[in-house]
């Protein structure tokens, strides 16, 4: 089977990523995202994840094909902002399809509770705990595909060819 992850800069937060990517900012258009979901879909017909932001969900789920189901990455040390309250200490992750389970496999829950990482030299790096969590959202086993879309820190990439 062929899967897909995608953790694109979150709607709204283009300037954070502008000296890693250069078309940062396009990533602040709605539009952009429409279309990665269309592409997830079109290109990923197997199964595949996005994470987003809570603020940017009511937007996404607009452009989201039926059969799409929500998770959570629940973050139980998070970093508090000021003036911003309640925190944002969860993380919303949009799948469809994967591997259907069986009695043979573990039962995955729909949501992953880790800390942040810190200092790991990019904004938004995911833990390794999440990376794992998704890959058991969508089924994937040794012998699959699966192409991280944005491959930031590598830590996607780095965790499924450990667990593939």
């Amino acid at each position: 089977m062929k899967f897909a992850y995608a953790d694109p800069p979150y709607l709204g937060c283009g300037k954070l990523y502008t000296k890693q990517h250069p078309d940062a900012l396009d990533w602040d258009r709605p539009e952009r995202h429409r279309m990665l979901i269309g592409r997830l879909e079109g290109d990923y017909p197997d199964g595949w994840a996005l994470s987003c932001s809570t603020p940017s969900l009511p937007t996404l789920l607009d452009f989201c094909p039926e059969g799409i189901r929500i998770g959570s990455w629940v973050k139980p040390f998070a970093s508090f902002k000021p003036n911003v309250n309640p925190a944002y200490a969860w993380e919303p992750v949009i799948w469809k399809g994967g591997r259907r389970g069986d009695r043979k496999r573990a039962t995955v829950r729909d949501w992953c509770s880790c800390n942040i990482t810190l200092k790991k030299g990019l904004t938004g790096a995911k833990p390794p705990q999440v990376c794992e969590w998704i890959i058991s959202l969508l089924g994937a086993e040794k012998g699959d595909t699966f192409d991280d879309l944005f491959p930031g820190t590598g830590i996607f990439s780095e965790t499924w060819n450990r667990v593939a």
